[in-house]
């Protein structure tokens, strides 16, 4: 087959473009389509694909900047043209799942989120205090069409999947479509599970730092209590985030994945005080054999091993033969977040590192890929019986 896949931006290594450096290894002939790529900002696998980008990555500032195009983008990944591909797999968390397909391929979409900057979190982003009175005058100007297009857009997917039993309740909400599901990938080779010795007194973040990981919560309580913060990354909020930290908060802006790699181990615990989509630091951080403790809400309730905690963690994982792997708070706030701590620090001992490890091996990317194979398969052959049983000089009709 010939294959396309197409995903938003490629400027940076988040959760995303994990998701597309597992696509690339599987379908490394493939063409890549995206708005904007930064050159060097990717793995090897992804960087040594044929990368085809829109015309907005001639803009002078795309590369930084990219966000404020966004009433261009639907028009930009319309633009795209995939004439002659069998299959096409897109990896969206913005417009990517929008592309306009040939009749006769599939598409496969792999959702990160509907837009959430349209949907569940437009105030954290357009919001007073958020963003600038002239973004927030014309996210109002636009705000309507972006929704409108991106309920309809999604009558151009044959298939689509979540990256989470959060994201497919929220793509049922929005699209109003089934979505399967299969856990974004973490390459539980890159890290080593060390003993008790190596860990030192700190706790890690690893995010982006975008409004809604709510970066400013854990910032505030490792101000208060004093205990040690080591923050990984950055994006749009690290202005202010950096005005926020201080003290025994240490921000060490993006490092590399082997240093990532090595601050994991060497932690008390993951800090997660945000509702992610679905997140794949805190199976890294599990990968290492070190516990997370994270908000009891959104994909964190998939995939972290509760001890005690709220009632909602408890009844998801009820059926659940494995060992604790992290503990859950109730509320994004300071308090909520300091009473985790305290508990934390009282049942240290009950944390297996083996457990965690364990846990996280059950997203190990060689799960990951099987699952899209067996899913882009059956796609495949339900499109190819539906092209058999169509009558002479007809063809199945696309929704553009």
């Amino acid at each position: 087959m010939k294959v396309a896949l197409v995903h938003d931006w490629l400027v940076g290594m988040r959760g995303g473009e994990r998701v597309v450096e597992a696509f690339c290894e599987l379908f490394p002939e493939a063409d890549l389509f995206t708005l904007v790529h930064r050159r060097g900002a990717c793995s090897p696998a992804i960087e040594r694909m044929r990368i085809r980008t829109s015309a907005l990555d001639r803009f002078p500032f795309a590369h930084q900047r990219y966000r404020s195009l966004l009433p261009l983008f639907p028009h930009a990944i319309e633009a795209f043209d995939l004439t002659g591909y069998d299959l096409v797999l897109s990896s969206s968390h913005c417009v990517a799942k929008g592309v306009v397909v040939p009749t006769s391929a599939v598409h496969v979409s792999y959702v990160h989120t509907p837009m959430r900057y349209l949907w569940d979190q437009y105030p954290e982003y357009f919001g007073p205090g958020r963003a600038s009175l002239l973004t927030r005058a014309a996210m109002r100007v636009c705000s309507t069409f972006l929704r409108t297009w991106d309920e309809a857009s999604a009558n151009r997917v044959d298939v689509f999947v979540a990256n989470s039993f959060n994201v497919a309740s929220r793509v049922e909400k929005r699209y109003r479509r089934e979505a399967e599901v299969v856990h974004p990938p973490v390459d539980v080779s890159r890290f080593q599970v060390r003993g008790p010795e190596a860990v030192e007194d700190f706790y890690l973040m690893v995010t982006a730092f975008a409004p809604y990981k709510k970066i400013e919560v854990a910032l505030e309580a490792f101000r208060q209590s004093g205990r040690k913060l080591k923050v990984v990354g950055g994006g749009q909020e690290w202005k202010r985030m950096k005005a926020l930290a201080g003290g025994t908060v240490e921000l060490l802006g993006p490092l590399s994945d082997p240093e990532v790699a090595d601050l994991y181990p060497r932690c008390k615990a993951l800090i997660f005080p945000g509702e992610e989509d679905a997140g794949i630091t805190p199976l890294e951080a599990q990968a290492a054999g070190r516990p997370v403790i994270a908000l009891a809400r959104g994909g964190a309730l998939e995939t972290v091993i509760g001890l005690g905690g709220p009632a909602a963690a408890a009844e998801r994982q009820a059926s659940m033969l494995f060992e604790p792997t992290g503990l859950f708070f109730d509320e994004p706030t300071v308090p909520s977040l300091l009473e985790a701590l305290s508990r934390f620090e009282a049942s240290r001992d009950r944390f297996d590192p083996a457990a965690a490890r364990r846990n996280a091996e059950r997203f190990d990317r060689r799960h990951f890929k099987a699952r899209m194979v067996a899913i882009v398969d059956r796609a495949v052959k339900s499109r190819d019986l539906l092209l058999l049983r169509q009558p002479a000089g007809d063809a199945p009709t696309a929704v553009h």
